[in-house]
């Protein structure tokens, strides 16, 4: 699924996912950098996110695959 990173006004990591009109917090990342690794929304959801270059600007857009589907 597609899905924007950004920061919000207080310079919390945030997901958009468009598709279902949703933003969520990021909680935790698997990985310090979070390109290649798992990141944990406040709604619990868990998103597998691309491995990236160094460097990446935030906001950008990615495909993600959301691990916990129910």
């Amino acid at each position: 699924m597609k899905i924007m990173l950004r920061k919000d006004a207080a310079g919390t990591l945030t997901v958009y996912v468009p598709k279902k009109d949703l933003e969520e917090p990021v909680v935790s990342m698997e990985k310090p950098e979070m390109w290649g690794g798992v990141v944990t929304l406040a709604n619990g959801w868990q998103l597998e996110l691309p491995p990236s270059a160094p460097g990446m600007e935030i906001p950008c857009t990615v495909e993600a695959r959301r691990l916990n589907e129910e």
